[in-house]
């Protein structure tokens, strides 16, 4: 979903991070809000006023952002939940779980936190708005904490609408888990209530691009597109977590993975294992069977041209750390997690210092489209998340 992000502080544990496309967000709303909205509503000031106002809504709607989503972390957080912390980015912000809520009743609390969070920060700014217009206090406080006021009355609206992944979509699914006990039907359902949300806002958007409105109609198709989008991965992790849930990784790992020798050559390397095999990474075996590290194509690319048939593989050799191995008895669940948080697509399997196997991303979702298929269930969505990662991996 993120691209790079960086973290700018922690509140109550949660790191809160920025994508980068969250400063297009900035600039918008400080440029439409000191160009337009500001100057219609009070006419006659200079434009240092408007532009110092615009940047001081933003900080309000960062803040509001922030504040919503923690709500959501602190909930899941009383429920045991592991988060990975709040990102702000191009369409808001999101509270990164790991995991599913453990029960319909955790799932409301969690996904109604953020809307009455921000519910509570809506009417707040509204009333002290006109306290301070009713004591004859700056205008120009008034009309920043009324934008603040009307974008956080007008999140709840938009976030209530009973399509997954937004909150009334979650709010939907705990109603629907609650009633069925069947958590993949529950999202199943909500997801496809969003992807139908998503539909409508496309089309919207092109409505708006037919009547002469530009930059509203693609705003409202990348809105329609991210919620389409969404649903359907939203549904797909559900259907991850319960195939892969309580399986091992011994048994989806390759017994018997292609190792290399640390007295290899780099050019033997290259030619009779990278070009034969395509792998990315090769386990180093010494002569008594232990692994020795993890020599990658990123590591050859490092050494000069030149040197590969001088160099030996234990040279060049890097260590095969946490962020690329695994034990055979780990969940599968986690394995794909890490593949994810570390952006690889091959664990080595390791017990004691010695090499077990190789697990694959191809070898898990194999098995999920597999799965699928003879439970004939879902194959539809398993592959498609089959292809995607294989565009991703070519």
């Amino acid at each position: 979903m993120f691209g790079k992000s960086y973290t700018l502080f922690k509140i109550f544990g949660f790191s809160v991070r920025v994508d980068l496309s969250w400063l297009v967000i900035v600039a918008l709303v400080v440029w439409s809000l000191s160009a337009f909205v500001f100057p219609q509503e009070m006419p006659g000031h200079y434009w240092g006023v408007y532009l110092a106002m615009g940047v001081l809504a933003a900080l309000g709607l960062f803040a509001s952002i922030v504040v919503h989503e923690l709500c959501h972390s602190l909930v899941a957080q009383r429920y045991g939940l592991p988060m990975k912390g709040i990102t702000l980015f191009i369409f808001g912000g999101v509270a990164e779980m790991s995991d599913e809520p453990p029960s319909p009743k955790a799932e409301f609390l969690m996904a109604i936190a953020g809307p009455a969070a921000s519910l509570v920060i809506g009417l707040a700014c509204l009333g002290v708005a006109a306290l301070v217009a009713a004591a004859g206090g700056n205008l120009g406080t008034v009309g920043v904490l009324r934008w603040v006021g009307l974008i956080n009355l007008i999140l709840v609206a938009f976030n209530m609408i009973p399509g997954f992944p937004l909150d009334g979509g979650r709010v939907l699914r705990s109603a629907l888990w609650a009633w069925k006990k069947d958590l993949r039907m529950a999202t199943r359902v909500a997801a496809r209530v969003g992807g139908v949300f998503g539909i409508v806002l496309i089309a919207l958007g092109f409505l708006n691009l037919m009547m002469g409105n530009p930059m509203g109609g693609l705003w409202w198709i990348l809105i329609g597109w991210f919620v389409r989008s969404a649903a359907k991965q939203s549904y797909q992790q559900v259907l991850i977590r319960q195939m892969l849930a309580g399986e091992p990784v011994s048994r989806f790992m390759n017994t018997q993975p292609v190792s290399v020798p640390p007295n290899l050559t780099v050019q033997q390397l290259v030619d009779d294992y990278v070009y034969r095999y395509h792998h990315k990474m090769f386990p180093v075996v010494d002569a008594d069977g232990r692994l020795t590290g993890c020599v990658t194509t990123q590591d050859l690319r490092r050494i000069n041209r030149g040197d590969w048939s001088s160099k030996t593989v234990g040279e060049v050799t890097g260590p095969c750390g946490e962020a690329n191995t695994i034990e055979a008895q780990t969940d599968a669940m986690e394995a794909l997690r890490k593949m994810s948080r570390n952006q690889t697509s091959r664990l080595v399997v390791t017990h004691d210092g010695h090499l077990e196997g190789v697990l694959t991303l191809k070898d898990l979702l194999d098995y999920l489209a597999l799965r699928a298929e003879l439970e004939a269930q879902d194959a539809e969505q398993i592959r498609a998340l089959r292809q995607s990662h294989h565009r991703d991996a070519a």
